[in-house]
C-alpha cells in the first residue's frame, strides 16, 4: 500500500518540546584535542524521580550502530554541587539510569570521549555523538538543545549551527561561541570542525540560501584552497541548485579537513558535510582525483538521503535499528550524482568521469559474490557488511548497493532519454522526488519504493517496477552495463591503465600493481595481498588473503616487475612462478596464466548517440563558461 510520504518539522521550525520548557545546554570542550579527549559540560531539565538518559547508538549515515559509547568516560551526574549515583542500564549499555532528588529541576553531566581520529594538535572535528547525553526512549526531534563550544584561543569554528551573537570565523578568536537552539536531531546532523589554520570562504554569492567551504588544516599553506579549487566547488552549488530545483537547508557548509593526522571522513548533513582529506587532497589536479566526488557526493545527500529519507531508514531516536532496504537510492543515487556533478562543475574531467565509470563497472562485472547476493542484499546487511575485512570481500561482497546503484540509475537516465526522444532525462525525476515541497528548511520527507515507481512513471510511463525489481532484488551474476552501452560506450580491457589511473596511482602511498583483472589479486607495494578473486587464475592456484608475494621467476617483488612477467607469458607457455609466504612458511606458487594486463576503460560505440557526454555536460552557464575557459592540458584530458 502506498504511504503518504511524511513531513518532519526541522530544528528551527519545532515548538519547545512539550516535556519540557527549558533546553538542555551543553558546552563541547575541544580544548584538549591535542591530547585526544574532548569534555562536555550538560544541563538536564529534569523532575524528581527515576530518569533515564542516552547517548545516540544509530548515527544517521553510517548505516550501523556506530555511537562510541565504549569511549564515553569520566561520567558524573551532580545536583545542586552534590554528587549523584548513576547506573548503566542492564541491557541498553548506552543508557544511564538516575534517581533525581526531590527540588531538583536540573541535573548536571558531565563527560570526556576518547578521540581517537578526526583531532591534531592543529584542529579537531566534532560530530555530537562523543558528547551528547539527552532523555531515553524520547523523540530526538522533541528534544530542545542549547548548545555552545570551546576551542583553543586563535582558532576558528566552521558549523551550519547558527551563532547567538555576531561572529566572523575567519576572526579565530577561540573561546567559547554559543549558538542558537536546536533539537537533538538537528543538533546531531550539525557538526562542527574547528583549528589554528581555518579558512571560512563565500561561495556562488549569487544563490539562496547562502554557501560556504570551512577548511582547517595541520599546515597554514593548506587551508587557503587554491582559486580553481573555491570556483569548482561554487559551480557545484550552482549545478545542484540546477539540477535538483530546491534547496532544504536555512545555510549549507562544505567542512573539509585537510591532514594526514586527522583521517579520512565523508558523511552528510543536511546543512553541511563533514569532508576530511589527506593533507594536499586539493592542492594540484593528481591530488585531487581520488577525491573529485567527495563534495559533490555528500552534497546531494542534503537532498537525497537527509530530505528524502527511506521510510524505515529513518527513526524517530537514535537507539532504534536503522533499516537499509533502499539504500541502493540513499547511496547509490547519490553515487551517481554526485559523479555527475563532480564532471558538470570542473571538480574533474569529463575524461576522469568516463574512466572512473570504467573502472567502477568492472569491479562489480567482476563480483562473484553477486553469484548468489543481490544488490537488494548488500543494503538489507549493510550495518553488518561496513567495516569488514577486505579478505575474500569480492566472493562476500560488500557495500556495493553504491556502485550498483550508480549503474542502475545512469541505467534509469540513458533509458528516460531514449524513450522521450532525448526530451526527457532523469532531472526531471529529481525535479519530482528532490523538489517535493518546494525550498524548505531542513525537513525529513520519507518514501518508499511504490513513491519511486510512481514519480518515474510521471517522467515518462515505463514498467519501471519491473526494472527496478530485475536489477535490484535478483540474482544478476553480470553487472548492468545498459546503461554504459546505451549511453554510447562499450567496457572494454587494455594492455595499460587509464591517464586517471596512472595519476591516481602516483597518489597513492604503498600503491601495489593492479593485476585484479589479470592475475586476480590485490596486491600492496611490499607485496602482500589483501584479496584475491574467486575464480581467478590466483584463486585456482589457491592463494589467498594474507599471503606475501616475496619473488617473481626467481627474483625478488617488485610492481614494476610483476606487470614485466604478466607481459612476457603472453608469449610464453611457462606459468608464472612465484614464491609466497604464509605466515612462517615460504612455499612456490605457480599460476598458468597467459593474458597478458587488463585494464578497463570506456571505448566510443558510434553506433549509438553519446548520451554520457551530454549527461556530464553542465546546466548553468557559469559552468559551461568554466570548462571552456579551462586550461588546454584541462580541456583535451574532457574530449
Amino acid at each position: 500500500m502506498l504511504r503518504t510520504p511524511v513531513l518532519l518539522a526541522a530544528a528551527s521550525l519545532l515548538a519547545i518540546p512539550s516535556f519540557s520548557q527549558t533546553p538542555i545546554r551543553i558546552t563541547a570542550d575541544l580544548t584538549d584535542a591535542p591530547r585526544k579527549l574532548y569534555h562536555a559540560e550538560i544541563d538536564l531539565p529534569v523532575k524528581p524521580g527515576p530518569a533515564a538518559f542516552t547517548t545516540p547508538e544509530w548515527i544517521p549515515g553510517n548505516h550501523r550502530p556506530t555511537g562510541p559509547v565504549d569511549q564515553i568516560t569520566g561520567v558524573v551526574f551532580t545536583a545542586n554541587g552534590k554528587t549523584i549515583p548513576w547506573r548503566r542500564d542492564d541491557t541498553d549499555l548506552y543508557q544511564f539510569h538516575v534517581d533525581v532528588p526531590p527540588g531538583v529541576t536540573t541535573l548536571h553531566a558531565h563527560l570526556d570521549c576518547i578521540v581517537l581520529a578526526r583531532a591534531s594538535d592543529k584542529l579537531a572535528v566534532l560530530e555530537w555523538e562523543k558528547l551528547m547525553l539527552y532523555p531515553a526512549n524520547t523523540p530526538v526531534r522533541n528534544i530542545a538543545i542549547q548548545p555552545s563550544v570551546t576551542v583553543p584561543k586563535g582558532w576558528g569554528i566552521g558549523t551550519a549551527l547558527q551563532p547567538t551573537g555576531s561572529y566572523d570565523p575567519n576572526a579565530k578568536i577561540g573561546g567559547t561561541t554559543e549558538f542558537q537552539a536546536t533539537t537533538v536531531e538537528q543538533l546531531e546532523d550539525s557538526p562542527v570542525i574547528a583549528g589554528e589554520y581555518f579558512h571560512e570562504f563565500a561561495l556562488a554569492p549569487e544563490i539562496s540560501p547562502k554557501h560556504y567551504i570551512d577548511v582547517v588544516s595541520d599546515e597554514p599553506k593548506d587551508s587557503n584552497l587554491r582559486p580553481e579549487v573555491l570556483a569548482e566547488v561554487s559551480n557545484l552549488v550552482r549545478e545542484a541548485s540546477t539540477a535538483y530545483a530546491s534547496h532544504h537547508y536555512n545555510v549549507y557548509h562544505f567542512l573539509l579537513t585537510l591532514s594526514d593526522v586527522a583521517g579520512g571522513e565523508g558523511l552528510e548533513h543536511g546543512q553541511s558535510s563533514d569532508n576530511g582529506v589527506e593533507e594536499l587532497g586539493y592542492s594540484d589536479l593528481r591530488h585531487q582525483i581520488p577525491n573529485a566526488d567527495l563534495l559533490s557526493h555528500e552534497f546531494t545527500h542534503s537532498w537525497n538521503g537527509k530530505y528524502r529519507r527511506p521510510d524505515t531508514l529513518y527513526q524517530t531516536d537514535f537507539h532504534k535499528m536503522q533499516q537499509g532496504e533502499l539504500l541502493w537510492v540513499y547511496e547509490g543515487m547519490t553515487e551517481y550524482l554526485g559523479d555527475v556533478l563532480a564532471a558538470r562543475s570542473g571538480l574533474e574531467t569529463t575524461a576522469t568521469y568516463r574512466d572512473v565509470l570504467a573502472a567502477t563497472a568492472a569491479q562489480l562485472d567482476n563480483r562473484p559474490g553477486r553469484e548468489w547476493r543481490s544488490t537488494d542484499d548488500t543494503a538489507i546487511s549493510a550495518s553488518i557488511l561496513r567495516g569488514g575485512n577486505p579478505a575474500w570481500s569480492n566472493w562476500k561482497r560488500g557495500q556495493d548497493y553504491y556502485q550498483e546503484g550508480e549503474l542502475l540509475w545512469l541505467d534509469a537516465d540513458t533509458l528516460i532519454r531514449q524513450l522521450t526522444d532525448d526530451k526527457k532525462s532523469l532531472t526531471d525525476f529529481l525535479h519530482i522526488f528532490l523538489a517535493k515541497g518546494g525550498n524548505t528548511g531542513p525537513l525529513i520527507v520519507t518514501y518508499n519504493r511504490q513513491e519511486l515507481i510512481d514519480d518515474l512513471n510521471q517522467v515518462v510511463k515505463y514498467d519501471w517496477a519491473k526494472f527496478l525489481h530485475d536489477r535490484v532484488d535478483l540474482i544478476n551474476p553480470r553487472a548492468d552495463l545498459d546503461g554504459i552501452n546505451r549511453g554510447g560506450y562499450k567496457l572494454i580491457y587494455q594492455d595499460h591503465p587509464s591517464d586517471t589511473e596512472k595519476m591516481a596511482g602516483g597518489g597513492r602511498r604503498m600503491a601495489g600493481p593492479n593485476v585484479w583483472y589479470s592475475l586476480g589479486l590485490r596486491v600492496g607495494g611490499d607485496g602482500s595481498i589483501s584479496d584475491v578473486r574467486w575464480g581467478s587464475p590466483a584463486d585456482q592456484a589457491k592463494l589467498a588473503p594474507g599471503q606475501k608475494l616475496i619473488a617473481i621467476n626467481g627474483r625478488t617483488f617488485s610492481a614494476d616487475r610483476l606487470q614485466e612477467v604478466i607481459t612476457e607469458a603472453k608469449t610464453s607457455k611457462e606459468p608464472i612462478h612465484l614464491l609466497m609466504q604464509t605466515e612462517d612458511y615460504i612455499k612456490p606458487v605457480d599460476i598458468d596464466y597467459h593474458d597478458g594486463q587488463r585494464y578497463p576503460v570506456l571505448v566510443r560505440d558510434d553506433s549509438q548517440k553519446d548520451y554520457l557526454d551530454e549527461i556530464t555536460t553542465p546546466l548553468t552557464e557559469e559552468a559551461k563558461k568554466a570548462r571552456e575557459q579551462a586550461p588546454t592540458h584541462t580541456r583535451a584530458q574532457s574530449e
